[in-house]
């Protein structure tokens, strides 16, 4: 998918569509801007539309940062990796194992804009390998224990919501899921295989997630308090 780089956000998505009507700037659940716009745009008009919008598109990202976790040395990160900040001479961010390690220049703080990129695609990548290790088996087990069926599982991080199940069967559930409560993962699971019955959030969908899950109330409630922004 073709990519602008600015100065100020650093590398944003381009998807132009004859679906789209106009131009919209909205930030994904990893930090990057994602751009939409009518499919023979002229990106020069995109990026007059990016400058004009720069104040607007400020408090976004800063409003996505405040939701994003909170970055620090120890952090965990999903369910077996956790982050350490060291000092250095330049700053960098890798994976080692079950480690992110952030080094930090002296003048350099983990809350800086530019930090927070660098650390995203690494935690992206370190939940990416811990949902498919683990999502599709437990996808798999509590299908079983429920008697559902369904076509096939993929993983995502481009929309905010936690999952979804598509007409043919097909189950997608975001990467950000494991950094959530095992109770909590279990309850999207069960939402999504219900809709493997029930394309809709009808009195009968209800009804067959609260029989896989006589929580599910309470764990709806838990959930709204979840972002999936990393």
């Amino acid at each position: 998918m073709p990519t602008l780089v600015d100065d100020e956000f650093g590398e944003m998505i381009i998807q132009k569509s004859l679906r789209a009507s106009s131009i919209r700037i909205r930030v994904q659940p990893n930090g990057k801007l994602k751009i939409s716009a009518p499919r023979y745009t002229p990106n020069l008009v995109i990026k007059k539309m990016l400058n004009k919008s720069r104040e607007e598109l400020r408090e976004l990202v800063s409003t996505h940062q405040d939701q994003a976790p909170d970055y620090h040395d120890g952090a965990q990160i999903g369910k077996s990796h956790s982050l350490t900040v060291v000092r250095g001479s330049q700053n960098t961010v890798v994976r080692d194992k079950q480690r992110i390690i952030i080094t930090l220049t002296d003048s350099s703080s983990i809350s800086d804009p530019e930090i927070i990129r660098m650390i995203r695609p690494i935690v992206e990548a370190a939940l990416r390998r811990e949902a498919k290790s683990y999502l599709p088996k437990r996808l798999q087990y509590l299908a079983d224990q429920h008697g559902y069926d369904y076509s096939s599982v993929q993983f995502s991080h481009a929309g905010s919501r936690w999952g979804s199940c598509s007409s043919n069967g097909t189950i997608s559930l975001n990467i950000a899921l494991m950094n959530l409560p095992f109770e909590l993962i279990d309850y999207v699971i069960y939402h999504e295989l219900a809709h493997t019955r029930h394309m809709n959030h009808s009195p009968e969908f209800w009804s067959e997630v609260a029989a896989c899950d006589p929580s599910y109330l309470k764990h709806k409630q838990l959930l709204k308090k979840e972002s999936p922004a990393i």
